[in-house]
C-alpha cells in the first residue's frame, strides 16, 4: 500500500491537516470556522447564499458557523446593499487580526510538514504537487 502514490498522498495530507488543525486550535478556531472566515475576507461583503454555494457548505452548517463566528464578534450579517432580501457577511477588524494570526500559524504548520526535506526539495515537492493538482 505504501507503494500507491495515492495513498501516500492521502497520509501525507493528512497529516498536514491535522498539523494545521492543531495551529488554528492554538489560535481557538477550527478548521470550518477558518475556512468560512478566510472566504468572507477574500469575496466578502458576500451573500451569505453564495458563500454557501462557493464553499460547498450546507446552508444549515454555514448558519452554524456565521452564527459562531459572529457571537465571537469576527464577522457581521447586514442585509446585502445589492439585494436586501439576502444578508451580505462583512469580516471585522478582530475577524481580521484572527485570520493574520492563523495564516501565521498556518506556516508554521505547513514548516513543520515539510522539515523533513532540504529547502530545494520542498520547493521541488511543491512544483510537482501543483503539476498535479492543474492535471
Amino acid at each position: 500500500m505504501q507503494s500507491l502514490p495515492s495513498w501516500l498522498i492521502g497520509r501525507v495530507a493528512a497529516r498536514g491537516r491535522g498539523l494545521v488543525a492543531e495551529a488554528l486550535a492554538e489560535q481557538g478556531v477550527k478548521m470550518m470556522h477558518h475556512a468560512v472566515l478566510a472566504a468572507v475576507s477574500e469575496l466578502g461583503p458576500v451573500a451569505q447564499a453564495d458563500l454557501g454555494r462557493r464553499l460547498v457548505i450546507d446552508p444549515k452548517d454555514l448558519v452554524g458557523i456565521l452564527n459562531d463566528l459572529q457571537a465571537d464578534g469576527l464577522t457581521v450579517r447586514e442585509p446585502d446593499p445589492r439585494d436586501r432580501r439576502k444578508n451580505a457577511v462583512t469580516v471585522t477588524p478582530a475577524g481580521q487580526d484572527l485570520i493574520e494570526r492563523c495564516a501565521a500559524a498556518a506556516e508554521t504548520a505547513n514548516a513543520q510538514l515539510l522539515a523533513p526535506l532540504a529547502p530545494a526539495e520542498a520547493r521541488r515537492l511543491m512544483a510537482l504537487l501543483a503539476r498535479l493538482y492543474e492535471a
